[in-house]
Parts: C-alpha cells; structure tokens; sequence
C-alpha cells in the first residue's frame, strides 16, 4: 500500500488541457511507488514557491567516472521517499533499434529497482532510467549490463552518440551511420567512462542533409550524409507529379524555395537541374520523393563545433571536410582518426567547462585546422550560400594568396 498522495492543485491544472499530460504519467507510477508520491509533492512545491529544490553530489558504479546524474533533494524533510532521484544514462542502440522483447526487459528492470520512469532519448541518445536510490544504482546497472547495454557519459567526457535509422529504412541515406557510429565509439568508451576533457563531446550521425539527429546544432562533431554528383532524376515521375500537382504547385513549392535557384520546370513538365550550384539542402528530394534522389558517389560532410548556449551563446558546426567517403575500412579508420585528433587538440587547449566550438571561436578556425593537421579549403563554410550570385573579381588575387599558403 503506497502512502497518501499529497495535493496538487496546480499539476492537476496541467492535466486539463487537450494535449496528453506528464502529470498523469507520474500518477500513474505513484499508484505502485512511494518515490512518485513524494516526487509529484516535490515538484507540486516547487512550482508553489517557484524554487528548485535538486542538487548535485556522487553515485555511481564500479569502474566507472560518469554514467549516472545524481540528484539530492534539499526538501527530504518533508518529501523522504524521493530525497534520492538518480539517473542512469545507458547507451542506445544505433539507429535506436529495439525490439520489445528488450523495451519489456528494461521495464521490467526499472520497475524493480528504480522508479519506473524512462525517457527515450535524451539530447545525446541516452536512454534515461529517472529515479533510483543510491542503494539500487549498482544492482540496477548490473542487470541492464547483462543485457548488452552500456553506460552512457556525463561530465566533461566524450557523451553518448545518436544516429538515424538512416541505412535501415531510409532511402536518402548516403552512408552507413549505424557502422560510423559504432566504429568511433568503440574507440573513445575510455573516454565516455572516465570523465577527463575540458567539458562534453558529442558525435552525431545524420545521414543526409534533412538532419534527423540535430547533429549540426546540437553535436561537436556532426557526420551528415551528402553526395558529390549529380541528383537522380526520373522524369518520368516529374511528369506524374506535376500532372497530379499542377505546375503552379511545383513552381511555388519547388523550383522557387531552392535556396540557389538551381532548378526549373521546362515547357514539357520535365526539371532542369543546374546541379553546380546545388547545395544539397534536400528540399526538392523531400517533396518529390519518387521523382528525385541523391546522387550515386555518395559520402559524408564532417562538421565541428555545433552546441548549445554556454559562455558564447548557441553554434552551428563548420564544414572541416567537405566530403568524405565512408564505405571501407580504411575509410573508417581514416573517421575515428580524425575525431581522435580532433578530441586531443580540445583536450590540449580547451579552457575549462569550454565546448568545442568556443574554443575554435577564441583561437581562430585556421589555428584549429593547422593544429589537427587539415588543409585549409575554401569549401569549409560555416552554412551554406543563399545567393546564388557571387562577385568574382577578386577571385584571381585571393586564389594566389591561398596557392602561396598552401606550398609553403
């Protein structure tokens, strides 16, 4: 028999809007745990007084310096059951593929030993087990270990990764993302252990430009799907698509919204790519899915720097490699090289509590690209151009400039 449920007028409020309510969830749990009782009476005080009443402090598990957030409550007095609410952060799957007999299994883990709230995912792809007692955190793990899953980072380590379901299912995929994300992973678990950089790393695997993951704006290190030829073009479907749309449709919603004006719709319904000046932003792909498709020499764009606000507000990643091949072994290796430099360079000259892209920020693009041992290019951009015209009178004189850099 679980306790009495404290009154919450003002979460009960929360539940009466049209759209589905945490609030009930956590009611639901509170039916069977004494934590969530406490839990909803905690969170019902601190909307009263407009406080948090959360704080820091050590749990984790033999052999490991991050995986799990502790959290203390500073109102235990009046709220016992919940004055322990730790999180475990496991690493997902790539592509986050399950299968239920596995989502049963952690259920049935999380209902045993914490408080049976789980979160999928977190911003880096945890799964996020919420509520659970020093006492049961190592019990817990150990029973999610054996079932083949790891724990994920926190602190200042290399975090957990994300990757779209890409390869599986997608037909816009341009690389294998499961294969990248596991193949770099598994070479920095020391480093998503055992909390030792400057502040958090984050890969993300995208595997085309439509960006599933957030990988630009929200990893250190995205990997986003791209291709170096020509878009795939069935015209015959284009034709389809403009009878069923009408061309007024197609010209609104098409031709016009390309950020570079690269495409036109020709008298007799077919379309006319201009595919130098494509920045492959997926629009026309997404809209005219059977019509168009990526192209065949398919790879991937390496960007660094993304995150959100820290000390100098939100980043977009640059563009460090405009395009890698991502099919051999070699390839891979040459991926899990490149994030190691990279990650080493930080961990050498980061500041404190500084991301990625702050540092690349205070120290200069060029001193980051000559420190990681990348050639300056001139297609390393921090977004892609929206004006298709481009003054070029100068081009000749900064050409040379560069030339001269680069041979010395």
């Amino acid at each position: 028999m679980t306790k009495k449920m404290h009154d919450t007028p003002m979460l009960d409020q929360l539940e009466s809007g049209p759209w589905p309510s945490f609030v009930t969830g956590l009611k639901r749990l509170a039916k069977d745990k004494d934590m969530m009782v406490d839990l909803l009476g905690q969170l019902e005080y601190s909307y009263k007084t407009r406080l948090g009443y959360w704080k820091g402090g050590t749990a984790s598990v033999i052999g490991y310096g991050g995986g799990v957030i502790p959290r203390f409550s500073e109102v235990a007095d009046r709220f016992p059951e919940s004055k322990e609410f730790h999180t475990l952060r496991i690493m997902p799957p790539p592509g986050m593929h399950y299968n239920t007999d596995i989502l049963r299994k952690f259920c049935d883990i999380w209902e045993k030993h914490g408080s049976g709230l789980i979160a999928l995912h977190g911003q880096s792809g945890d799964i996020m087990f919420q509520g659970c007692t020093t006492e049961k955190v190592q019990e817990a793990f150990d029973e999610i270990n054996e079932l083949g899953f790891d724990m994920g980072g926190a602190g200042p380590s290399v975090r957990t990764s994300m990757s779209c379901v890409g390869h599986a299912r997608c037909e816009h995929s341009c690389y294998d993302e499961g294969r990248a994300h596991r193949s770099v992973l598994n070479n920095f678990t020391d480093d998503l252990h055992r909390p030792a950089l400057p502040y958090k790393f984050k890969f993300k695997y995208s595997g085309c430009a439509n960006d599933c993951m957030n990988s630009i704006q929200r990893s250190d290190m995205a990997i986003i799907g791209t291709w170096r030829d020509d878009i795939q073009v069935k015209q015959d479907e284009v034709k389809k698509f403009v009878k069923a749309k009408g061309r007024k449709y197609v010209i609104d919603n098409v031709v016009t919204r390309c950020p570079t004006q690269c495409l036109s719709l020709n008298d007799d319904d077919t379309l006319a790519i201009d595919n130098r000046n494509c920045v492959k932003c997926m629009h026309c792909i997404n809209v005219m899915t059977k019509a168009l498709s990526p192209g065949k020499d398919r790879g991937a764009t390496i960007l660094v720097g993304g995150k959100r606000t820290l000390k100098i507000g939100d980043l977009m990643g640059t563009v460090i490699v405009p395009f890698m091949k991502l099919e051999s072994d070699e390839d891979f290796e040459k991926l899990v090289e490149l994030g190691r430099n990279i990650i080493d360079f930080w961990a050498e000259n980061g500041l404190e509590h500084e991301r990625c892209g702050e540092m690349i920020e205070r120290i200069g693009l060029a001193n980051f690209l000559e420190g990681i041992g990348l050639d300056i290019d001139p297609a390393m951009l921090a977004n892609p151009r929206t004006n298709p015209f481009i003054r070029m009178d100068d081009w000749d004189d900064e050409a040379a400039k560069w030339k001269a850099r680069k041979t010395g």
